[in-house]
This record gives C-alpha cells, sequence and structure tokens, in this order.
C-alpha cells in the first residue's frame, strides 16, 4: 500500500507543476490580445488617413509627431493636469454627494417622493445646456467645469444607489429588524454592503459622462485643458492636434477606470465588487 500511495503521489506532483505555466499564461494571453487589437486599430487608422488625406484624417505618424510638439512646449501636459484635475474633483464631488442621497432616497420612502420629481427632471438636461449659466453664475474659473461635471455625476450615482438598496431581500431586513438593529444598524451592517457593487457601477459610469462633459465646459471657458485645445486646434486647422486631443481622452478614460476598477476589485472585493 505504501508503494501504491507513493506512486500515486508521484503522479500527482507533475501534474500540478503543468497547471503552473496555464495559469501563468493568462495575463500573457490578455496582454497579447491587447496588442493585436492596437496593432489592428492603427493598422484601420493608417488605411483611413491614406485613404482620405491629412487635411480630413492625422496618420499615426502625424499624431505623433504633434504629440510630441505639443509635449516639449509643455502644452500637452498642462491640457492633461488640468483636465484631469477637473474630472476628478467634480467626479469626486457627484460621488460624495450622490451615495448618501441615493441611500435616504432607497431606504424611506418619504425623501424619494420629496426628491424623485427634481432628478427625473434634471437628469434629462445634458450639462452643456448649463454652460452658458454656470460661466454667467460662477465665472470662467475652476468653479463652472466642475459644478458642469458634478452635475453630470450626481444623478447617475444617485440612481444607481437607490437600484441597489431596492433590490435588498426585504427578508434580510426584517431579519436584522427582528434581532433588534436599529435603523443605523441595519444601514450600515446589511444595506451599505449590499449596495457597494452598485455604487462602483455608478461611480464608473458617472466617471465616463464627466469627459464627455469636460470638452463642452472648456470649449465655452478654458484657456487650458484638453478640450480647449481641440477647440484651439481646430481654429488653426490643425487635424493633426486634434487628434492628439482625442486620443489624450481616450487614454486618460482609460488610465482613470482601470485605476477605479483596480482600487474597487482589491478593497472592495468583500462586498462582492468583481471588475
Amino acid at each position: 500500500m505504501t508503494t501504491v500511495d507513493t506512486a500515486r503521489q508521484g503522479d500527482a506532483v507533475p501534474r500540478i507543476r503543468a497547471r503552473r505555466p496555464r495559469a501563468a499564461s493568462g495575463p500573457l494571453r490578455t496582454a497579447g490580445m491587447y496588442a493585436i487589437s492596437i496593432i489592428i486599430g492603427i493598422g484601420v487608422w493608417q488605411l483611413l488617413a491614406m485613404r482620405y488625406g491629412s487635411a480630413l484624417v492625422a496618420s499615426p505618424a502625424q499624431t505623433l509627431k504633434a504629440a510630441r510638439e505639443l509635449a516639449s512646449d509643455g502644452t500637452l501636459g498642462n491640457s492633461v493636469i488640468a483636465s484631469g484635475r477637473r474630472i476628478l474633483i467634480g467626479w469626486g464631488l457627484g460621488v460624495a454627494v450622490g451615495v448618501p442621497v441615493g441611500l435616504l432616497m432607497g431606504r424611506l420612502p418619504v425623501i424619494r417622493q420629496l426628491l424623485d420629481p427634481y432628478i427625473e427632471f434634471f437628469r434629462f438636461i445634458p450639462p452643456v445646456a448649463f454652460v452658458t449659466l454656470a460661466v454667467v453664475w460662477l465665472g470662467i474659473g475652476e468653479s463652472s467645469k466642475i459644478v458642469l461635471i458634478f452635475y453630470t455625476s450626481v444623478f447617475i450615482v444617485t440612481l444607481n444607489t437607490i437600484a441597489g438598496v431596492l433590490s435588498i431581500n426585504e427578508s434580510k431586513l426584517r431579519a436584522a429588524t427582528s434581532l433588534g438593529a436599529n435603523r443605523w444598524q441595519v444601514m450600515r451592517s446589511i444595506v451599505l454592503p449590499a449596495t457597494v457593487p452598485h455604487i462602483v457601477t455608478g461611480a464608473r459610469l458617472a466617471m465616463g459622462n464627466s469627459f464627455l462633459t469636460i470638452v463642452s465646459a472648456e470649449i465655452v471657458a478654458a484657456q487650458v485643458g484638453l478640450g480647449a485645445l481641440i477647440w484651439t486646434s481646430r481654429n488653426y486647422g490643425r487635424i493633426d492636434w486634434v487628434f492628439v486631443g482625442i486620443i489624450t481622452l481616450g487614454i486618460l478614460g482609460f488610465v482613470f477606470d482601470r485605476v477605479l476598477r483596480i482600487v474597487s476589485s482589491r478593497v472592495l472585493r468583500r462586498y462582492g465588487v468583481k471588475l
């Protein structure tokens, strides 16, 4: 029996070792697929540039050259910093306000009935409609852009938080109440943990809308920023600069969302967040 067990154990060792390269190949395969996708995208981009000419579509080489030109004099870096700061502040305020408002509206029908008409009214008005009023009321400084980004973020976070609260099984709430838990304990121990995945989803959606809003806000009232860069490039007829601004916006949004996903999945994993 000892010989048989030893043989079986010996057979199991190579099997375990053979599985390790497969597990390690997962990230490599993902990176390889990303690389292939990027190469294909650049190839299609180059074909479009050759088909329509540099007056309409800047080629990858022209865009790279323009990016170096804008980076050398600090224009690109200052634009990224300015837009990124505005987005993070406005988005952060939207999350900070939207989460507690959504929790209250989800748990208290009276609050939901009072605030629901305003949320349903204003969430259908795009932020670009308030650009002029924001400039008139708050000036051309940072406040107008941050308020517009806050406006586009807070409703998305609020609605996703409400949806998370309302999706909780009522039996869990009744069980906690029957065991003597008060409203605050129910909110902290049951409602908030169950709502975290919805909050993270709302925060990601709000981040995407923030990038949509920053361009319109900076076009109207900003001297520095990616939106202002795109508008200035258009006035000068520099299509390559326009491409630099657009691609930089996409890269910045990808980085912000990736960081949010990594942080959320690691810090909030115990609440069921898997991104």
